[in-house]
């Protein structure tokens, strides 16, 4: 069943679209050109993006030649994405209602875009790839284990209820997604290690790339900016080496699978 409102995901990924799109999301580069190579995406190739963000993802795909095409929940990231790919076809709407025909697409991705709370999400997927059509998906995987896991400490300043949703999203946990994948119809679903690491010059970029996700919004709204932005640059103010940047490699995992001929 689609979100009653998915229009709400703009305020906690919009608000500060400019920031995300470049000072945070430029670290997910190592993720999309991993999950490219896997599928083996090459030219001709129409491809979709779902919960694209601002875009890198769908600029780096038609970079190898790929005919593309997206759709965020937020209006304002999407602005930016049709800005940097003029000639995708980049929307704004519900990643649980994709706008397009049946059968329109080679190949779908999204990046940490689908949530075991929106498996009609992947059903939507399934419709819209072609028969023999490629899927990739990434989820964060063993972040508390990750030597990166200090990063993403002050989205735990969120309320308790928000924490346990935000656990309960995860599709990253052994056999979760490749149970959703398989029950949606998906065949020859496969795990792997995604390279992932976010790197910043400082503490204060770091804090304002992190203030401007989704889950920082969440914890904004219990503690309010300021403290946020305060408990991000404490955290990063111990991770600082002479002559090296911030540096924190995170554990990701991927999914790649097939819609059966």
């Amino acid at each position: 069943m689609p979100l009653l409102d998915w229009t709400i995901v703009d305020e906690g990924w919009g608000r500060k679209a400019v920031d995300f799109a470049t000072l945070s999301e430029p670290a997910s580069c190592r993720e999309y050109v991993a999950v490219h190579h896997r599928l083996g995406l090459e030219r001709g190739d129409r491809l979709i993006d779902v919960a694209c963000g601002a875009g890198l993802a769908l600029e780096l795909a038609a970079i190898r030649g790929a005919e593309c095409a997206g759709i965020d929940a937020s209006h304002r990231l999407v602005a930016i994405a049709r800005d940097r790919s003029p000639d995708a076809d980049i929307r704004t709407g519900d990643l649980q209602a994709l706008p397009w025909d049946d059968e329109s697409f080679d190949v779908a991705t999204s990046f940490r875009g689908v949530w075991n709370t929106t498996p009609s999400a992947v059903d939507e997927l399934y419709r819209v790839l072609v028969p023999g059509g490629r899927l990739g998906l990434t989820a964060w995987g063993h972040v508390k284990h990750s030597t990166g896991a200090w990063a993403l400490t002050p989205f735990r300043l969120a309320a308790l209820a928000q924490l346990e949703y935000q656990s309960a999203m995860q599709l990253g946990r052994p056999g979760v997604g490749e149970d959703l994948l398989e029950r949606k119809g998906f065949v020859d679903v496969e795990r792997f290690h995604v390279p992932f690491a976010w790197e910043f010059p400082d503490p204060e970029t770091y804090a304002r790339a992190l203030a401007s996700t989704g889950p920082a919004y969440e914890a904004i709204e219990t503690v309010g900016e300021e403290s946020f932005l305060q408990a991000a640059r404490h955290q990063a103010r111990q991770r600082v080496r002479d002559g090296l940047p911030l540096r924190a490699t995170i554990d990701l995992v991927g999914f790649v699978a097939r819609k059966p001929y």
